[in-house]
C-alpha cells in the first residue's frame, strides 16, 4: 500500500485498536499516552526520522552545528516528504525543543508531521504548516539553554517508548503508537481483525438489552 492508503488505514483503525494489535505481535511497550496538538482532530502517521536532544552544555553546543544540520541528517538522502520528525526530551519534556519558525522547513520538506517529547512553540503558526504536530504542549520561552540536538538517524526514547528510524508513528487525539517497519502490514491486518470483533462483540450485548424478560 502507499503510505497515503496506510495513514487512512490507521485514522480509520484508530489508536486504541492499533495498540491492541500491536499487543498481539510484540510483547515490549509500544503505546504513547495522550499528548497535546495545534490540531487534535489531524492524526500523524509515517516513518520516523529522530533527532537526540541532551541536556545543554556550553563546552559541546555549537561547533557549527545548528538544527538545520540535525534536521537534515535526520532525514537523509532519501525522499522526505511522508516522513515523520521525531525529537527526544533530552531529559527535559517541559522546556521548548523547537517552533514555528523553525519547524518551517518541515512544512517546506513535505513531512507529514512532527512528534516532540517535549514542548513546542509557537501554536498558531504550527497549525497553518499542512503537517501534524503533536507534543507535550506549548511553550512561550526557547529552550536551548536547556537542551540541545546531538544526534541524528538513532534510536531515542519517546515517552517511554522506543523509536527507531524507520519505525511507523501513528498518533491521534486518543494517544500513539510505535510499529517496527517490518511489521506494519501485519499489525494492520490484525487491528482490522480486532475491529471487526470489537463491532460483532458490540452487537451482541446490544441485543442482550433488547431481549424480552422472562
Amino acid at each position: 500500500m502507499q503510505d497515503d492508503v496506510l495513514a487512512a488505514t490507521a485514522a480509520r483503525l484508530g489508536c486504541a485498536t492499533l495498540v491492541d494489535a500491536m499487543g498481539r505481535v510484540h510483547s515490549h511497550r509500544a503505546h504513547i499516552p495522550a499528548m497535546s496538538s495545534p490540531d487534535p482532530l489531524r492524526p500523524l502517521f509515517g516513518p520516523a526520522a529522530t533527532i537526540s536532544f541532551l541536556p545543554y552544555r556550553e563546552d559541546l553546543a555549537g561547533a557549527g552545528r545548528d538544527f538545520r544540520h540535525y534536521f537534515y541528517g535526520a532525514l537523509g538522502e532519501g525522499p522526505p516528504a511522508g516522513r515523520v520528525l521525531v525529537l527526544s526530551a533530552g531529559g527535559y519534556p517541559d522546556v521548548s525543543h523547537g517552533g514555528g519558525t523553525k519547524l518551517s522547513r518541515a512544512d517546506g520538506a513535505g513531512l507529514a508531521g512532527v512528534l516532540a517529547d517535549g514542548r513546542l512553540r509557537d501554536y498558531g503558526q504550527l497549525r497553518d504548516y499542512a503537517f501534524s504536530t503533536w507534543c507535550r504542549g506549548e511553550a512561550v520561552r526557547w529552550g536551548g539553554d536547556t537542551v540541545m540536538p546531538h544526534a541524528f538517524g538513532v534510536a531515542v526514547e519517546v515517552s517511554g517508548v522506543c523509536v527507531s528510524p524507520g519505525d511507523y508513528i501513528y498518533m491521534d487525539s486518543a494517544g500513539g503508537v510505535v510499529i517496527p517497519a517490518a511489521s506494519l502490514q501485519r499489525v494492520l491486518a490484525i487491528a482490522e481483525d480486532i475491529s471487526v470483533e470489537e463491532a460483532e462483540a458490540a452487537s451482541s450485548i446490544r441485543s442482550e438489552g433488547a431481549r424480552p424478560r422472562g
